[in-house]
This record gives structure tokens, C-alpha cells and sequence, in this order.
């Protein structure tokens, strides 16, 4: 055997099941070093450590601490969106789904350890723009264009009256994490109680109908 041949085969990429698990070993390794140490602090040979493998290992699947960054990132931005998946437009009952919604959405962002991967991408962004356009558009502009497709749907079949889908859905989702998200993206108090959580949507909700319900429709 040749020179050649051994180091094509030294070289020959994993196979799709080793370079998922593999890969999948790294990326949490990554999200714990980073959720320990921050972006600037981590480094290379600490997410190989951490990932139980060598820095040859890790650098033939990711270029950069930047790319394994934007990775974990985009995790972190599709289990947001996905939280809010789960809109049948055919289901009128407007008041019971944004309940739903409101509570589910207050209670993803009240999880231990989720808002750290946010602080971290708001204080990388300036100088890595593209990392936090990723980060909105996988994550926040995505739970948005959801919602925002159900109260379209509402609007055709008469059971809501809105002239800006994309504002109201991105209002009533704020609303939903008023007195709640910047206190926990500042580590300023504890999570909230089931009870405030009812209580903030509550009052998201009633807004919400008060100022967009049509009135032509009753739900079923």
C-alpha cells in the first residue's frame, strides 16, 4: 500500500451515523462551555475537553469557536420557534389559544440556564453581526411569522379584525413576558410563579381581544 492510499484513507470522512453522534457529542460540549464560561472566555481545547474528544477531532467537524457558536445558537433559536408551533388555524377558539400560547411561551423563557445563551449573543453581536441576524431570524422572527399566520387566519374567517398581523402577533407576545423576561435576562429576581404567569397572560390576552376581536363572530 502506498503513501497515498494511507493518508486518503487516514482523511476519508466519517460516516453519517459516526458524524452524527459525533458531531452531536461536540455541539453539547460546546453549549456547556459556553454556558459556563461565556463566548470569549471559552476556547478550543476546553470544548474538547469537555466534549471528550482531541482538538484534531474537533477541527475536522468545526473551523472556528465562531461556527460551533452559531450552531449552538440556532439550537438554542429552533427550540424557541417550536415552542410556538403548535397554531391550528382551524381552531377558532382565539381567547383559549393565545391562553395557551401566552402561558407555554412565559413559562420556555422562565427555563433555567435558556437566557444564557441570549446574553451571549447580545453581547457578541456588534461585532459579529451575523450571528445575532441568525439568532433573530431563526428564532424570535420565526415564533412571530407563526402566530402571525394563525391571526391571519382568524382575520379571513371573521373571528379577529387586524390590519397589521406581524405588529399585533409581535405585541401580544411581548405583552406575554412583560414584568418576566428582563428581569431574568438581568438576573434580577427569581422565576416567575405559575401564578404570575397566569396572571401577565391574563391580561395579555383580554388586551389583545379587547382591541382586535371583530365582533361579527362568536367562537365555537
Amino acid at each position: 500500500m502506498n503513501s497515498t492510499m494511507v493518508k486518503d484513507k487516514a482523511e476519508a470522512p466519517p460516516q453519517p451515523q459516526e458524524e452524527t453522534a459525533k458531531c452531536r457529542q461536540i455541539i453539547d460540549g460546546a453549549r456547556a462551555v459556553f454556558l459556563a464560561q461565556g463566548f470569549d472566555a471559552a476556547s478550543m481545547g476546553e470544548i474538547a475537553r469537555q466534549a471528550g474528544v482531541s482538538k484534531g477531532t474537533l477541527y475536522v467537524y468545526f473551523d472556528s469557536k465562531e461556527e460551533l457558536f452559531a450552531v449552538v445558537a440556532r439550537e438554542a433559536c429552533k427550540a424557541q420557534a417550536e415552542n410556538l408551533l403548535a397554531l391550528d388555524p382551524n381552531d377558532h377558539d382565539v381567547e383559549a389559544v393565545l391562553t395557551r400560547l401566552g402561558q407555554g411561551y412565559a413559562r420556555f423563557l422562565s427555563q433555567p440556564g435558556l437566557l444564557s445563551p441570549i446574553r451571549t449573543v447580545i453581547s457578541i453581536s456588534e461585532r459579529m453581526p451575523a450571528i445575532g441576524k441568525m439568532f433573530y431570524e431563526t428564532g424570535p422572527a420565526v415564533g412571530v411569522a407563526m402566530l402571525r399566520g394563525y391571526l391571519e387566519a382568524q382575520v379571513a374567517a371573521g373571528y379577529l379584525a387586524v390590519d397589521d398581523s406581524e405588529v399585533a402577533a409581535t405585541q401580544f407576545l411581548d405583552s406575554c413576558r412583560a414584568t418576566i423576561f428582563k428581569r431574568l435576562l438581568f438576573n434580577a429576581g427569581d422565576p416567575p410563579t405559575e401564578a404570575h404567569i397566569t396572571h401577565v397572560v391574563g391580561i395579555a390576552v383580554r388586551v389583545f381581544l379587547a382591541a382586535y376581536r371583530s365582533g361579527r363572530k362568536e367562537a365555537p
